[in-house]
């Protein structure tokens, strides 16, 4: 498989505090990706670069083969590159169907019949067709969620970046999530920002650790679990340190 999205020496400096350093970065087409780290490892910097939500200070973004460094963040969407937030960020005063119709005329233009058949096609593979006339901020914070993430694809990304999308769920959304995202894999690539270390290891492909803004480790999730360092720094253990 071919790289999707590569980052060269990729960097981010604020005044004296380096929050990603030196980042090389591969993501392959067609895959789960799972970015992961303990908190102020620079996922957050890292994603924002990637998006076009940060500026980098150095460094080299490609997106399908072109050099997207400079491009502003509505510029990439365009590109293919969608995303959602760590906290919802939907319109909270519009319909389910508004909130998800807003994000598909970005790509399809505004004829209404072909922006409703877009939105419901995209609601039913989610499973909340039935929410459609409901006001987005009455909605449970797991179908919030779900929302943000039709809003996403309705946008038929070819990178779809999620950061922290199983915060706050109950462990049935959880279950949910992780099943939706194995179904989404052959319509879209996906990088996910995630905490929870079940759903990583039992959705994720590939593997990036992040550590004080540098690259810990990359692999599957079998190599990533038994890296000493990854232990030490995010995971909490040292295998070298336990007994037989």
């Amino acid at each position: 498989m071919s790289a999707l999205l590569q980052t060269f020496g990729l960097t981010k400096q604020y005044s004296g505090l380096v929050a990603a350093n030196n980042i090389n970065f591969s993501l392959e087409a067609g895959k789960i990706h799972a970015l992961i780290g303990p908190n102020g490892a620079g996922k957050t910097t890292f994603v924002g670069l990637l998006s076009g939500r940060i500026e980098a200070t150095s460094g080299r973004v490609e997106f399908k083969g072109r050099d997207v460094t400079n491009l502003p963040a509505h510029e990439r969407i365009r590109l293919g590159i969608a995303y959602t937030f760590q906290i919802t960020s939907v319109f909270a005063k519009l319909s389910v169907f508004e909130n998800v119709a807003l994000a598909a005329r970005v790509r399809i233009g505004s004829q209404p019949a072909l922006v409703r058949k877009s939105v419901m096609q995209v609601l039913e593979r989610l499973g909340i067709e039935a929410y459609h006339q409901h006001i987005a901020g009455d909605l449970s914070y797991g179908h919030q969620r779900l929302l943000e993430i039709a809003m996403g694809l309705s946008q038929s990304p070819e990178l779809f970046i999620m950061d922290e999308p199983t915060q706050g769920l109950s462990d049935p959304e959880v279950e949910h999530y992780k099943a939706l995202v194995k179904d989404l894999v052959g319509t879209t690539t996906i990088l996910l920002i995630e905490h929870n270390m079940d759903v990583v290891m039992s959705t994720a492909d590939e593997i990036t650790v992040l550590n004080q803004g540098e690259v810990l480790a990359s692999g599957s999730p079998d190599v990533v679990r038994a890296n000493n360092e990854v232990q030490a720094a995010y995971l909490g253990t040292d295998p070298s340190q336990e007994s037989t």
